[in-house]
């Protein structure tokens, strides 16, 4: 499952890190994001590996739009929930829309003439 959660980075928590069970090294980083909804939610958002490295560029109050999986797990008798940040981007705040260019080539306007061709069917 992926979704995509858009929230103000409100604090970034120290890194974790150990070795799994079959010897290899793991890194984790979890960052509170609150979501921009009329009631506001605080998500903690994992970062795993070389993920974290990114985390660094964001600033606390950023507004990110994170691409995120969740997860549960079970483990003696007990169910966790983990929301696992996949790709993180900084929202860009929004351009002023700036003025319509003016277009130099237009073409002169058409003149209107008093001929008007009696013989004419048409009315326009």
């Amino acid at each position: 499952m992926s979704l995509e959660i858009k929230g103000k980075l409100i604090q970034k928590l120290p890194v974790q890190s150990g070795t799994g069970k079959t010897g290899n090294s793991w890194q984790k980083q979890e960052i509170i994001v609150e979501t921009m909804e009329q009631y506001p939610k605080k998500i903690c958002v994992a970062v795993w590996g070389d993920k974290i490295d990114e985390v660094e560029k964001f600033a606390i109050s950023d507004t990110l739009n994170i691409s995120i999986s969740i997860e549960s797990r079970e483990f003696n008798g007990r169910w966790y929930t983990d929301v696992r940040a996949w790709r993180m981007m900084k929202e860009e705040p929004a351009k002023p829309a700036g003025l319509p260019h003016q277009n130099d080539n237009l073409m002169e306007s058409a003149t209107f003439t008093d001929d008007i061709n009696v013989n004419d069917d048409l009315p326009f």
